[in-house]
């Protein structure tokens, strides 16, 4: 593959991410406002536990700052008592210093395990908040948003977070508190050298601010670049099977280098930054020590200054600009976690695309299951002027069951997500027994409709509680008894350990028949009212489709049914089919009728049919 080909192929990986930074650069104030409000809501909880930690952290520099004035105290006053014969002041000192020391570590201890304990805490919740909220929001964002883009949200971007806690209030409060005790003793012990030591803060102050505007930049880029390295990384084990079928790893190793080539880059950039600036402060502050040093050497060679004086004054100056380093390192931390928290606050600041309604409405008891979709229209919201569903009206009585069938692309899935309300319709109502889906709380509707995918998708665990998904609290027997409604039992104790068999991931220890049985046994343990099922059999082999037919008996009874499917087979079964093209309803009709009556559905069938020949 060529170098150009590589480039493109990772720069369409990128795009996504960057759309993504488009918006956040179009809506900065804002959620640089939202992450900011964020902050403040996780803390709250925590105030008292961050005053506490601001109180032990006020001390400790109280303790330490008196550390060098103890050192002046023992050489201007200590010393000269010991040569006289006297050395209990300098035993004093030297005790205070000790003591000093040990309750500076004492404290730091203590400040360590609390701001650890609190930080932790409020990643525990912002992880919380931002799986909770992405769980919530609609199939449009989740079909846009990558789960690779998620992924970095909830790893990458809260390790930016926790860089940031685990230096944040140690090092800006702790460096602010030092700049300002020592300057204040600065002044005290000398003001002449102290305007010295302020003269320096002007290029400091440009430096800093220069720090500021740059570094942030630089860790947008690293938050966009790395997203897109798990997107990639994500996508491509996702897909392996068709990676290693189609022979794709030098091709994905090619994209993974060019994405990572710009991570590297992107992380470089940041760090050439974070050095000028360091490096730079140094610098200001040496220069600054060498004049001090110059000019009170020259006081003490006159007398004007004594030397322990100057020795306190230089020991403080070396700790004023150790503070400095820890600001820089702290903004580092800031910027990269600041760019990490815009990325996330966008996250938590998309609203659900099917919301909660605010007043629910409860639905009959008991559910009877007729659907009606009255005038509906549908358009996805990132293409509103491309209509999927020009407006229809349809009603499906309770407990019938109705067959979508159709090309691809005629709009049958998008129907049947109208009416389990995985979106909402942007013209009409979709009801259920008379309630429109809107006004019908979320558990409610998941309990009185459920839908079958041709994925079947099966969680980690037992077959059992693969099965008592729909009703966790479903005993054993009624467990069991759901398997064997469907046909299942048989296989499931089969298995090494029966229903306690762990399927793997994504249920790749059963069969895709097998797999198909399970989730039909949930329908019957959950017993809605309605059931979807889209594309149920697409997947499976003609021997395991039989079974899946048989158990689809036992699973429509008595109930409402849409399904979805190309193999006319399952079709047959219904009561009535409605043919669709272009998402409009052509047909509509029993099955027999159509098919004696010529036209979409009569030739849909032939076509079928002579696909088995």
């Amino acid at each position: 593959m060529t170098a150009t080909g590589v480039d493109d192929s990772w720069r369409g990986i990128a795009a996504e991410e960057d759309e993504a930074d488009e918006v956040t650069r179009a809506t900065g104030l804002r959620l640089q406002r939202r992450a900011r409000a964020l902050v403040l809501d996780l803390v709250r909880p925590h105030r008292r536990a961050v005053a506490l930690a601001v109180l032990l952290l006020v001390l400790e520099n109280a303790v330490l700052l008196a550390g060098p004035l103890l050192v002046g105290i023992a050489i201007d006053t200590g010393v000269p008592a010991a040569l006289d014969g006297r050395p209990g002041p300098l035993a004093a000192t030297i005790a205070g210093y000790a003591a000093c020391g040990l309750a500076g570590a004492g404290l730091r201890a203590a400040f360590i395990v609390l701001s650890g304990r609190v930080g932790q805490d409020l990643l525990l919740e912002l992880r919380g908040r931002v799986f909770a909220h992405a769980q919530r929001l609609s199939l449009d964002f989740h079909e846009s948003y990558t789960s690779g883009r998620l992924i970095s949200r909830l790893t990458s971007d809260l390790d930016s977070l926790y860089d940031l806690l685990e230096r944040g209030l140690d090092g800006l409060l702790g460096a602010l508190l030092s700049l300002v005790g020592i300057s204040v003793l600065l002044l005290v012990l000398d003001p002449a050298l102290a305007v010295i030591v302020f003269a320096g803060f002007v290029p400091l102050l440009v430096l800093t601010r220069w720090f500021q505007r740059t570094s942030r930049a630089s860790y947008r880029r690293t938050r966009s670049t790395v997203a897109r390295l798990i997107v990639h990384i994500v996508e491509s084990l996702n897909g392996i099977r068709a990676v290693q079928a189609f022979r794709r790893e030098r091709r994905n190793e090619a994209i993974l280098a060019g994405l990572g080539t710009a991570y590297r880059d992107a992380n470089v950039e940041a760090f050439l930054t974070v050095a000028r600036y360091v490096g730079l402060v140094r610098a200001v502050g040496n220069l600054t020590i060498a004049v001090v040093l110059l000019v009170g050497g020259l006081r003490v060679a006159d007398g004007s200054l004594t030397l322990g004086a100057l020795t306190t004054f230089l020991l403080y100056l070396r700790r004023f600009y150790d503070p400095l380093d820890d600001l820089a390192q702290f903004f580092n931390a800031y910027q990269s976690a600041a760019a990490a928290l815009e990325k996330i606050a966008s996250v938590l600041d998309t609203p659900p695309g099917v919301a909660e309604p605010a007043r629910p409405v409860p639905l009959p008891s008991p559910v009877r299951g007729a659907l009606e979709f009255d005038r509906v229209g549908f358009a996805y919201a990132r293409h509103p002027d491309r209509p999927m569903l020009p407006a229809f009206t349809l009603r499906v009585p309770a407990g019938q069951t109705v067959a979508l069938v159709g090309a691809t692309g005629a709009g049958k899935s998008t129907l049947a997500k109208l009416a389990a309300r995985f979106y909402d319709p942007t013209a009409g109502a979709v009801r259920l027994d008379g309630v429109d889906l809107r006004d019908v709380a979320d558990a409610d509707l998941r309990a009185a409709l459920v839908m079958i995918t041709q994925e079947a998708f099966l969680f980690s665990g037992s077959v059992a509680d693969n099965i008592a998904l729909g009703r966790p609290s479903a005993s054993r027997e009624e467990v069991v008894a759901a398997a064997e409604a469907v046909g299942a039992r048989a296989f499931v104790e089969a298995l090494p350990d029966g229903f306690d068999t762990d399927v793997r991931k994504r249920g790749g220890r059963l069969s895709a028949g097998q797999r198909q049985l399970v989730s039909l046994a949930r329908v019957v343990l959950a017993d809605p009212a309605v059931v979807l099922l889209d594309e149920a059999t697409s997947s499976l082999d003609v021997p395991s489709e039989r079974l899946v037919q048989a158990a689809l008996e036992s699973v429509l009874a008595d109930r409402t049914a849409l399904i979805i499917a190309h193999r006319l087979s399952t079709v047959l079964v219904a009561d009535r089919v409605l043919v669709m093209a272009d998402g409009a309803i052509v047909q509509d009709g029993p099955p027999g009728e159509l098919l004696a009556g010529g036209g979409e559905f009569a030739a849909l069938h032939a076509a079928w049919r002579a696909s088995l020949a």
